[in-house]
């Protein structure tokens, strides 16, 4: 049976489609890009190709988050059809959405929960699944929020770079720094354990990137998520930003490298993509959630 007193509400970044929301039932707040100046929604006015044409074009791009008319909207009209909402943004340490969201549910009396679970992109849309589930076993909204959020750093990502452009540009190295990276053909891994991107290795080449990736991923499931990966519990996943031929290769070595693990593969999203650029290539987990 269907559980149709909560609903479910989360943003593009998760990497679900207007159409992947419909089928899962679920609802996708866009995210709002500028770009020189103009206003566009990911998924319904921007489509990926769009996107990288327009970064690529040198154009002023910047990140901005749903505006909160359109939040509570939303939130207002689930409700008129569902006891409870369960909201979850992008990690809070990569957007103010997740504050916003938070501030804006206290005026709807407990009905609506807005969950911090840090995660982002591929981690992101496996929260949502696991909120669904959850929804499925008969939880309540308040124990949704619980369960998430005490499983928020039972995820992690790896990213490489095609270029250091985007991470110059966003303040994020010294141009000094991607210049030489530039000469050098150093590709950074970086990562996202919970909050924030952070700096993990720098690589020659993208092919020592991958390696480096494949390598701390391994480390992860053998020690940090030992217990949860005997369970089988993990779920792998890839990411890429604007690169498919590439990234099907990409998913290809996953595959081959850790047998038997299913691996599902999203672009990643354009929040991130606009800090690192297009031809990125990623590898996360999550675990999802038991169900007692």
């Amino acid at each position: 049976m269907e559980n149709t007193k909560i609903a479910v509400v989360t943003d593009s970044n998760s990497g679900i489609t207007q159409q992947q929301a419909k089928e899962l039932g679920v609802t996708v707040l866009p995210m709002p890009f500028y770009i020189n100046e103009q206003l566009f929604l990911e998924g319904i006015t921007l489509t990926q190709e769009e996107f990288y044409k327009k970064l690529e074009e040198d154009a002023n791009i910047s990140t901005s988050q749903p505006s909160p008319a359109d939040v509570m909207e939303t939130w207002e009209k689930l409700l008129a059809d569902h006891e409870e909402v369960v909201h979850i943004p992008m990690s809070s340490g990569l957007s103010n959405s997740c504050q916003t969201a938070f501030v804006l549910s206290r005026e709807f009396n407990g009905r609506v929960h807005v969950v911090d679970n840090q995660r982002i992109s591929v981690t992101q849309r496996q929260s949502v699944l696991d909120a669904l589930t959850l929804i499925q076993a008969g939880k309540t909204g308040a124990q949704v929020k619980e369960i998430l959020e005490a499983e928020k750093s039972e995820s992690s990502i790896y990213i490489t770079l095609e270029t250091l452009k985007y991470l110059k540009k966003g303040g994020r190295i010294t141009p000094a720094a991607a210049a030489l990276g530039t000469v050098l053909k150093l590709k950074p891994v970086l990562q996202i354990q919970g909050e924030k991107l952070d700096a993990f290795a720098k690589a020659r080449g993208k092919k020592q990137a991958k390696k480096i990736m494949i390598k701390a991923m391994e480390e992860d499931l053998k020690k940090r998520f030992k217990e949860y990966n005997k369970k089988g519990l993990m779920c792998l996943e890839a990411a890429y930003t604007g690169n498919l031929e590439e990234a099907e290769e990409w998913k290809k070595e996953l595959e081959k490298e850790f047998p038997g693990m299913e691996i599902h593969m999203d672009p990643l999203s354009l929040s991130v993509a606009c800090h690192i650029g297009q031809g990125a290539l990623a590898v996360a987990v999550s675990k999802k959630v038991e169900v007692e």
